[in-house]
Order: structure tokens, then C-alpha cells, then sequence
């Protein structure tokens, strides 16, 4: 089978890998000419026999919608476009709307796996028409672990199921992220554990809280004992945003997502506003010492307010 591959960066590359050691032919498209197999999006399409299928790997928003906006004008009756990036869910069926009136089909494809995704497989989150999903299917087998096909591959619904599963699946990825270095963090704080890494790694079989994001913690501290080299500056990628506001729009409660969030908000603190607040008012109320910005005590307040 051929694909036309968007975006040749390093999910994109992996993915062309692997797409290719499994047998089909992909012709990728990327602006850096060094990595792109043709010069353009158009010698793209040109290249491809039709019915064709086009896979975009491009980061989420502007890009996105551009890239689907200028294959609405290429591609032809009866072609197929997936979206694999890390789009918003809403924007799945403005896109679908738009291929639709040209007759082009549309999926939307959450994809997990990171950099370990050519080597492992990926796991695929798909949302659209079942008729569509089955002329891909070829690709989304090359591209999903070994198997059976349920233990990585899922039509969830309708478009927008699967960058909705995507975005639900990377909030639940905060919390259990989050959770592994929240432990990590008190077995350092105790004198009695002389093997943090080697505790750690020890959970990574057998315990009930192995999982390949604990061993991925292990080697990180392998590689970097005390992870001296790291900042504690978290960025965020935006879905455990979204998760957060779908969960409020579904009164459902999210705690241990919602905190892992913020935790990350406040990684990227210099100092805390709300905690100065917070140490000014027990100074104010219970005549409290409190540290100025060089870690000195300033004494209590002589006469603690009423």
C-alpha cells in the first residue's frame, strides 16, 4: 500500500520507518528539504496513485488546519486524509466537513508511543467512518504493535473519538507521571533508603505498579543519578489542559489529573505569589517569622494581630 506522509519529524520519520519495514511504500513530504522525499506537497499527491490516503504528522492548530485546507484542493473524490497529530478534538469535524464537500474521507488518529514507537509499535486511537478506517487499515496495522490488534488499535466512534481518547489518554499520563515522582521524591527524602534507583527499579517487575513509565524513571536515573542535570521546569503540552476542561464540562472529578497540572504550572514559578500571600497572612494574624527573598528570617511580628 502507498501513504503520503506530512511531516517528517521525529514521530513522523519513526513512523515512515516502520511503515516501510512493513512492506508498503511512502512517499513523505517535509518543508527541510534534506529529510522530504519530494520538493512539494503537490509532487506529493502527484506521486501517489488514487484511491489516496494522506497521513499528517504536524504539529496540532494552524499547521494543521492549513495542511488539511491545501489538501482539500489536491487530493481527489474518494481519497482519505488522517490527522495523527495531538489536534483538539473540535477540530476534527470543521476538517471532515471541509474533505467531505470535496468527497475526500477524514480520520482523526491519537497516536502514543513517543521516540520508542519505531522500535515498540504504536498505539492507536482512531475516530471516523468504518469504511474509511478499513481501506487504512493496512497502514495502522505496520504501525501498531505486534499482537492482537485490540491490545493497540482501536476504532473508538465517530470523528473526534480519537483525538478525544488521545487527549483523555495524555491527562491520565500527568497523574501516573506525577504519581511515580511524588514516591521517587520521598524515598530520596528518607536516610533509610541507601538505593532510591535501585528500589525503583525493583518495582518494575512483578509489583502491582510496574509499568513502562516506571522504567523509563529507572533509566533517566540511571543515566543521571540524582538527575542533577535536569531542571524541575515542566512544560505542558496543552491536552492535560483539555482533559481538565472536559472534565469540568462533565462534572466529573478529576483530582490527581487536575494536580498533576498544576504541579507543572508551578514548576515554572520563579517564587510562588500565592505562598508569599500565604506566609504574609500567618505573619499578619499569628505574628509568624517570615524568609525574605535570600532565605533570612525577618523575626516575628511584635504584636500579633487580633
Amino acid at each position: 500500500m502507498q501513504l503520503g506522509l506530512v511531516g517528517l519529524g521525529k514521530m513522523g520519520a519513526n513512523m515512515r520507518t516502520r511503515i516501510v519495514a512493513a512492506g508498503h511504500e511512502v512517499v513523505g513530504y517535509d518543508p527541510r528539504p534534506e529529510v522530504s522525499d519530494v520538493a512539494s506537497l503537490e509532487a506529493m499527491v502527484d506521486a501517489l496513485s488514487t484511491p489516496r490516503v494522506v497521513w499528517l504528522m504536524v504539529p496540532a492548530g494552524d499547521i494543521t488546519r492549513d495542511s488539511v485546507a491545501a489538501l482539500a484542493d489536491l487530493l481527489d473524490s474518494g481519497d482519505i486524509v488522517i490527522d495523527g497529530g495531538n489536534s483538539h478534538f473540535s477540530d476534527d469535524r470543521p476538517h471532515a466537513d471541509l474533505l467531505a464537500a470535496q468527497g475526500i474521507g477524514y480520520l482523526d488518529c491519537g497516536v502514543s508511543g513517543g521516540v520508542w514507537g519505531l522500535e515498540n509499535g504504536y498505539g492507536l486511537m482512531v475516530g471516523g467512518a468504518d469504511s474509511d478506517v478499513a481501506i487504512a487499515m493496512p497502514i495502522f496495522d505496520a504501525l501498531r504493535p505486534p499482537g492482537e490488534r485490540a491490545d493497540g488499535f482501536v476504532h473508538v466512534g465517530p470523528v473526534g473519538a480519537g483525538h478525544y481518547a488521545k487527549m483523555v489518554h495524555n491527562g491520565v499520563e500527568y497523574g501516573l507521571m506525577h504519581a511515580y515522582a511524588e514516591g521517587y521524591e520521598l524515598l530520596q527524602a528518607e536516610p533509610l533508603i541507601e538505593d532510591v534507583t535501585g528500589t525503583l527499579r525493583a518495582w518494575t517487575q512483578g509489583t502491582v505498579v510496574r509499568s513502562w513509565l516506571l522504567e523509563l524513571l529507572v533509566r533517566a536515573l540511571e543515566e543521571d543519578p540524582g538527575l542533577a542535570d535536569i531542571s524541575d521546569y515542566t512544560t505542558d503540552s496543552g491536552e492535560g489542559r483539555w482533559t481538565v476542561e472536559e472534565a469540568i464540562r462533565h462534572a466529573v472529578p478529576a483530582n490527581v489529573i487536575s494536580a498533576a497540572l498544576f504541579a507543572r504550572f508551578a514548576s515554572r514559578q520563579e517564587a510562588s505569589p500565592a505562598l508569599k500571600a500565604v506566609s504574609a497572612l500567618r505573619n499578619q494574624f499569628g505574628g509568624h517569622a517570615v524568609v525574605d527573598n535570600s532565605g533570612k528570617s525577618v523575626g516575628e511580628t511584635a504584636t500579633p494581630a487580633p
